[in-house]
């Protein structure tokens, strides 16, 4: 097995837009031929854009594009410059009169660090689109991952950066990547070492503390002040053939990376989701793809807070070094 670019899976692209001012972006993942899509949602306050399109039981079975962004459920409207960019290319799901480009999505709650004015939008989604077209890709303070930020149990003023990461691997003649905006009110852990590589900071805010034993802590105490402002929103890119119950299957198990490089996770205070997209060109054991993709997926979350600066007052793990 060896690491690969995640462009080098054939027929997709990646790009990014952001605005670092106000701390907010979206990632799009463009797969212009169509694959076939799958998704699972495991927290309790997504904000997400045609996942029941998803349902193995309805009709369309190839999508065209994904994007994760931040902005909460504003930033949904990101897709829609997703679907303008693919329309204007005479990319979509025929129906006659023209094409009708299938968008899913989902988005994470940035809008406590920088502007929460500012959203990811049409244009920023359009902006996206022709950022894939560079094959440049790009970790850590971009796209869905520009606001992000993990181990806010205790406020935010304790948080660390976090951001976007990326990783992909091949092997024989299967290709695997995950991206991935960590946005967790739980902390990032090393499932090797059993280290805490971003979270929540201790009162001097010099080393990062156990947000579990945290809320073992608060038995009787409700913070629903913190509830929706968390989600981690990530995506399984493969040359795997898939059905969408076999990719909606691949889905759940990714999860298993979430719960092995986050904790907690899938809490009601988060909206964790999982996409899954096949090209379709390789045979492959399901349950062989789906224990690989937890795997670059726990990676891939590595990735988002080793690649990350600090920003908007935020500590990266960079800076605990």
């Amino acid at each position: 097995m060896k690491e690969i670019k995640i462009t080098d899976i054939e027929g997709i692209r990646v790009g990014n837009a952001q605005d670092t001012e106000a701390g907010t972006g979206c990632t799009v993942i463009i797969c212009e031929k169509g694959g076939c899509a799958g998704v699972d949602v495991r927290g309790g306050g997504p904000a997400s854009h045609e996942t029941e399109l998803l349902n193995p039981i309805n009709t369309v079975d190839r999508v065209h594009g994904i994007v994760l962004s931040g902005g909460s459920a504003f930033g949904l409207e990101a897709t829609s410059g997703v679907m303008q960019y693919l329309e204007e290319r005479g990319i979509g799901f025929d129906v006659g009169i023209g094409v009708v480009p299938i968008v899913c999505g989902a988005s994470l709650f940035d809008l406590t660090v920088g502007s929460s004015k500012v959203r990811p939008d049409k244009a920023m989604g359009y902006q996206a689109c022709c950022d894939s077209e560079k094959n440049c890709i790009q970790e850590g303070n971009c796209g869905a991952g520009t606001g992000a930020s993990v181990g806010k149990y205790r406020g935010m003023d304790r948080a660390m950066k976090s951001g976007l990461g990326i990783y992909c691997v091949e092997l024989e003649n299967l290709k695997v990547g995950a991206i991935v905006g960590v946005n967790a009110i739980g902390n990032v852990i090393d499932s090797e070492t059993n280290k805490f590589l971003a979270g929540l900071l201790n009162e001097e805010k010099t080393e990062i503390i156990s947000t579990r034993e945290e809320m073992w802590k608060d038995l009787d105490i409700n913070y629903s002040v913190l509830k929706n402002t968390n989600t981690t929103i990530g995506c399984i890119i493969t040359n795997a053939k898939l059905t969408k119950a076999q990719a909606t299957k691949i889905a759940s198990m990714t999860h298993n990376g979430y719960a092995r490089a986050i904790s907690p996770v899938h809490t009601s205070l988060d909206g964790d989701t999982i996409f899954t997209l096949g090209t379709g060109e390789v045979e492959v054991n399901i349950d062989t793809l789906g224990t690989l993709s937890a795997y670059v997926m726990e990676k891939a979350i590595h990735r988002a807070v080793t690649q990350t600066q600090s920003a908007y007052g935020l500590k990266s793990c960079q800076d605990l070094k």
